[in-house]
């Protein structure tokens, strides 16, 4: 299917062709018909599959065919966990946008706060935003939503594992009027957690779960190397990095600090990179992952902060230096490659201390992995797991090792207030005086 084929608006129908887009996804095909009818809709699929134009197209679709509701309140509000995710759904929103009559505004946490204030002044159209900056602006009045049209939650799931669910009850009874539209996308739809916001947030809304959200693209390989700790983890990432021309590659790491130090090391290898995490500032975060997205950046090394929300059709490799705590991660960070039907590939490491977070991710995957080697740099880890049951059967201890320690008597124990179990209170405990010799009862200790 083409978007042609769908009812939209001439207007937004040139946007997607300057954008060079014509075929429709599995998801926008399910998702996009359902929003143009206004309905609310409760959808899951695999990252990278176009989930953000899934739910940008009905949003413009309808500021361009219908009445506002209000004209100082916001029409559309979209929603995403963190930063680097809102901006690059603010990006393709004012692409797709401008050349019309609508605009959009972002507002985040870490940018200036009075400059959000003066542009909510000018009542945008579209807001796109993390929750916690939203609710702010909502509490000291720079935001109203009382003529809200339409709330989008992207990765609703990663919202509430970040602890934004007052902010979302917050958001949600700014905005609740049986006029408003919901689209919520989340990784998992059977969660307690997101069953909950789904209750709250959405009116009886359209179902759409497109394959496993777990099962990585089949344009991506999967490659796993056994690792002996930190200085074999060095030596596999310099063989592993063999990006070629214009491609890049993202490494994942489990503190801030190996970002940092890594970074440096592949410097010092004459490898452009650059590190990526929490403790940066805004405007460097920013500035990273522009360089990065214009190719000024061969190589970043980065925490689980550029797991959702890059974008980058350039993204040849990801490393995994160390495995995420969590399957579903590992998902994520996996498809920041093979996009916009490119091939990509994925290489992790596994230590000791990754070993349960493998075994997680096969058990999710529903898959085992062979491990590969490279020549010179074999590791002697070759993971973790107890004999066979079959083998433990087999082995009988010798019955005259257990026999002496049953044999005794235990009865013959004199018993001890002060050793006993029971609770004996503050009670003090006097002792029976031992009958001894005259000439010893000097020697003799007291309690």
């Amino acid at each position: 299917m083409q978007f042609t084929d769908l009812a939209l608006d001439n207007r937004l129908l040139t946007a997607l062709s300057t954008m060079q887009l014509s075929d429709v996804t599995d998801i926008q095909q399910q998702a996009i018909p359902h929003g143009l009818m206004g309905k609310d809709l409760l959808a899951s699929s695999k990252t990278g599959s176009g989930k953000t134009l899934a739910f940008l197209v009905p949003v413009v679709n309808r500021l361009l065919t219908q009445k506002a509701l209000s004209k100082r309140d916001a029409r559309a509000l979209i929603l995403a966990p963190t930063r680097e995710l809102a901006k690059q759904v603010f990006s393709v929103a004012k692409t797709l946008t401008q050349k019309m009559s609508l605009q959009c505004t972002l507002i985040v946490g870490g940018e200036n706060y009075n400059d959000q204030a003066k542009a909510l002044r000018r009542n945008p159209q579209i807001v796109v935003g993390t929750a916690g900056r939203i609710s702010d602006h909502l509490a000291a009045r720079h935001l109203f939503l009382n003529g809200l049209e339409l709330l989008v939650l992207d990765e609703a799931d990663r919202m509430l594992e970040l602890g934004f669910e007052k902010a979302l009850e917050n958001i949600h009874s700014s905005a609740d009027h049986r006029k408003r539209q919901t689209m919520m996308f989340s990784a998992t739809i059977d969660s307690a957690e997101v069953n909950y916001v789904t209750q709250l947030m959405l009116k009886t809304p359209v179902k759409i779960n497109i394959d496993k959200v777990a099962t990585p693209h089949e344009d991506i390989s999967q490659a796993f190397y056994f690792a002996d700790g930190v200085t074999h983890k060095n030596k596999l990432l310099l063989k592993a990095i063999d990006i070629e021309g214009r491609e890049q590659a993202l490494v994942f790491t489990a503190t801030r600090e190996d970002t940092e130090r890594l970074a440096k090391q592949l410097k010092e290898s004459d490898i452009s990179a650059a590190f990526l995490h929490g403790d940066l500032l805004q405007n460097q975060r920013s500035a990273i992952i522009n360089d990065f997205g214009r190719g000024k950046i061969g190589v970043l090394v980065t925490t689980d902060l550029a797991s959702r929300g890059l974008d980058i059709a350039n993204i040849a490799k990801v490393i995994n230096y160390d495995l995420p705590r969590f399957a579903d991660e590992y998902v994520h960070r996996i498809g920041r490659t093979g996009r916009a039907g490119k091939k990509g590939a994925a290489v992790s490491f596994v230590s000791r201390k990754d070993w349960r977070s493998f075994l997680a991710i096969q058990s999710r995957l529903e898959r085992r992995f062979e491990f590969t080697e490279i020549e010179g740099l074999v590791a002697k880890f070759k993971g973790l797991g107890t004999k066979p049951k079959s083998e433990q059967k087999n082995v009988v201890e010798p019955r005259t090792k257990t026999k002496p320690t049953a044999a005794k008597p235990k009865a013959t124990k004199r018993f001890n207030p002060l050793e006993s179990s029971e609770d004996m209170g503050f009670a003090p405990v006097k002792r029976k005086p031992r009958a001894a010799p005259e000439d010893d009862i000097d020697s003799t200790e007291e309690d």
